[in-house]
């Protein structure tokens, strides 16, 4: 959601913070005067903040049902997960959470694959409550409604003019998506690829390799798995250093703030608005959607930064990141690399095979500093 923003020149980069800022503030505040809990007020204020793109361009309209919807889904399952198993140990419900929602994200058309990376943890979100319940749960899904809604009209009020405008007309980006194939063959081509396998044993075991190795926060662990594991070892390997220096600078703000005004409304706003500011001036802008995500997580989630929280989450994250780096390296691993320098000594490549080098230069950029070697 928030790209790169290095090449924007100092006015908007201070136009994003303080829109970023104020769209955090507001979103906390609405959440707490209607009385949604914490948990809810923590995801109205991320998600408003996260909701804020750099160049100010509307979001598509189908984004805001499709993002429901799958918030709605991956949210009530986890519910349902819960009733299901009650008083059942929390690594057990973890693990049939995290095997549910992956096979859910099997069934998803390939316009809404993208969200369906979302299902593992929106799933685990009730199961972090003590004895969730359809009303706490329905209240977590009117923050995420709630954060989406003050983001967007937040965005909208302090974009400059003629941001995301071409001709006059809003540009939607719609990135072109592979056809879909029908419900059986999608089950069956995830069912048969060892990476989907791979990540759904990790994941189903993560939060009790966490425990297991006494790590004070195991939930990290579990993150690391869900959200950095991916089909390519440099896939994963970029994934893993976007959370590491992510996570790294959206510490520094929450410490900063909190010592010197508490907490309030405005202080989440400083916060939120302060992680970006520092993020682009340190021409970092890359990684402001996961620095944001921690600045949050850290100072509205947690409230009073106390027990050394920070540094206890920090270490349990760096675990779960060389967790999937391993898991990668050493389960089946699969080298974008070689994938890509087959494809880019085509002397005619099809059209399906530019596109496919075009999605691989990450990964293969990626494996290329790994390995010390030149893509």
């Amino acid at each position: 959601m928030t790209a790169a923003a290095g090449s924007l020149p100092l006015g908007r980069q201070l136009r994003l913070a303080l829109t970023i800022g104020l769209a955090a503030a507001l979103a906390n505040a609405v959440a707490h005067a209607f009385a949604l809990g914490s948990h809810p007020v923590a995801y109205a204020t991320l998600i408003a903040a996260l909701v804020i793109r750099p160049d100010f361009t509307p979001w598509p309209l189908v984004f805001y049902p499709a993002l429901t919807a799958v918030a709605a889904l991956g949210l009530f399952f986890g519910l349902g997960i819960s009733a299901a198993f009650s008083g059942a140990p929390e690594v057990f419900l973890f693990a049939i959470a995290a095997a549910g929602s992956l096979v859910i994200g099997l069934t998803f058309p390939a316009k809404l694959a993208p969200l369906g990376v979302l299902l593992p943890v929106l799933a685990v979100l009730p199961l972090l409550s003590a004895g969730p319940t359809l009303d706490s749960t329905a209240r977590q899904l009117v923050g995420v409604v709630l954060g989406l809604v003050v983001g967007s009209l937040v965005q909208a009020l302090l974009a400059p003019a003629g941001a995301g405008k071409v001709d006059g007309v809003i540009a939607e980006v719609k990135p072109e998506a592979p056809p879909d194939l029908p419900l059986a063959q999608r089950l069956g081509r995830g069912f048969r690829s060892p990476w989907f396998w791979r990540k759904l044993v990790l994941a189903s075991l993560a939060l009790a390799i966490g425990e297991g190795i006494g790590a004070v926060t195991p939930k990290y662990l579990y993150f690391g798995v869900v959200l950095l594991l991916d089909d390519s070892v440099g896939a994963t390997a970029a994934r893993v250093k976007d959370r590491l220096i992510g996570v790294s600078l959206g510490v520094l703000m929450p410490l900063l703030v909190f010592n010197s005004f508490g907490m309030s409304e405005l202080a989440v706003g400083l916060v939120m608005g302060g992680t970006a500011s520092l993020v682009n001036a340190l021409g970092l802008s890359g990684y402001l959607r996961t620095a944001l995500i921690s600045s949050g997580v850290a100072f509205i989630g947690y409230g009073p930064l106390v027990a050394w929280y920070i540094p206890h989450r920090w270490i349990d994250y760096s675990l779960g990141s060389a967790l999937a780096l391993l898991a990668g390296l050493l389960i089946a691993p699969q080298w974008a690399l070689r994938r890509y320098r087959v494809l880019a000594a085509l002397p005619d490549p099809s059209t399906q095979q530019r596109q496919e080098l075009s999605e691989l230069t990450a990964a293969a950029s990626s494996e290329a500093r790994l390995l010390g070697e030149r893509l």
